[in-house]
């Protein structure tokens, strides 16, 4: 906060028209993710999309990706459909979210091995979602660790082992395809956090 002449206080600088699509996918998110909680804590659902978009807001990335992050997790994770995400906030959107959406009846291993084959020829948007969706989650699985050690690993659906192969995998696509673009720094951050987390291979 920061006072104004008056001596009141303002929250801040007031959004402009073309942030509307940001706010109303904030809403749309938080409602589609009401009464969810991050996966083996306390917190609200919504801190993570709202995390993933923060990430791609302060790297500069189209609007189409920010106002995608937020939304990332509905069409996977709540009833909510890709026909809805193009209605509300148009095609370009729907295709990212279709991009980063996993097929939950598939198996663990099907899903995450799809994953890492699609973001060989995914575009450039599809790309840096998926970045800052797996750096949120590389960041908060560290925290927990630092909280309540080991036993974390307990609450995913495969040991450490698999998923250090999975990240290390999916990182080295990503760092890979972004050889030479001006946002190759955030795909080279997601693998030192990688190799961090789970050591090189």
């Amino acid at each position: 906060m920061r006072p104004n002449g008056g001596g009141d206080t303002v929250v801040g600088d007031t959004a402009t028209d073309d942030k509307k699509p940001l706010f109303d996918a904030i809403e749309f998110a938080a409602k589609a993710h009401r009464m969810q909680l991050r996966k083996g804590t306390n917190l609200p659902y919504i801190v993570h999309p709202l995390r993933v978009a923060t990430i791609l807001l302060e790297n500069g990335c189209s609007a189409a990706a920010v106002v995608a992050g937020i939304l990332h997790d509905t069409v996977e994770d709540t009833p909510v459909t890709l026909q809805e995400i193009s209605r509300g906030f148009g095609d370009d959107v729907a295709r990212i979210v279709e991009g980063v959406s996993e097929d939950k009846s598939k198996s663990w291993e099907q899903r995450k091995a799809h994953t890492i084959e699609s973001m060989k020829t995914a575009p450039m948007d599809v790309l840096l979602v998926t970045c800052a969706d797996k750096l949120d989650n590389i960041q908060s699985i560290r925290n927990d660790l630092a909280l309540n050690g080991e036993q974390i690993w307990s609450r995913f659906n495969r040991p450490k082992k698999d998923q250090g192969e999975y990240y290390r995998g999916l990182a080295e696509v990503l760092v890979s395809r972004a050889e030479g673009e001006p946002s190759s720094t955030l795909f080279r951050r997601l693998r030192s956090e990688v190799e961090e987390l789970f050591g090189g291979r």
